[in-house]
């Protein structure tokens, strides 16, 4: 059993940054999960359909929407069981709930709000 919990969240103005952070924890193994997991970072705004912001794999291959490309990084730190994704140039578009999720298993956070204010 794993446990994500995502931080970093908040009210910035457009053209800002934030950096968001998902830790995960639970069993004695979680951290033998999480090294051999990918990791993503999915976001739901009011209204629309939940989509995958970006992925990172355990190798630390990196994939992103096309519309957060060039702006957002995922990254990942295997000692502190962590996965973060820096956010630069925030837009009011990308208002929304930022999910953690551990990639090809059922694993999900509660979520964290970012809103971005023109």
């Amino acid at each position: 059993q794993v446990q994500l919990v995502e931080s970093g969240g908040g009210l910035v103005q457009a053209g800002e940054s934030l950096r968001l952070s998902c830790v995960a924890s639970g069993s004695a193994f979680s951290f033998v999960i999480f090294r051999a997991n990918a990791m993503e970072w999915h976001r739901q705004a009011p209204g629309k359909q939940r989509e995958l912001v970006a992925g990172i794999t355990a190798g630390g291959s990196e994939n992103y929407a096309d519309s957060v490309k060039g702006r957002f990084t995922i990254s990942r730190d295997n000692v502190k069981n962590t996965v973060f994704l820096q956010m630069n140039s925030l837009k009011p578009e990308d208002t929304a709930v930022y999910y953690c999720k551990m990639g090809g298993r059922n694993y999900w956070g509660r979520g964290t709000q970012v809103t971005v204010s023109s």
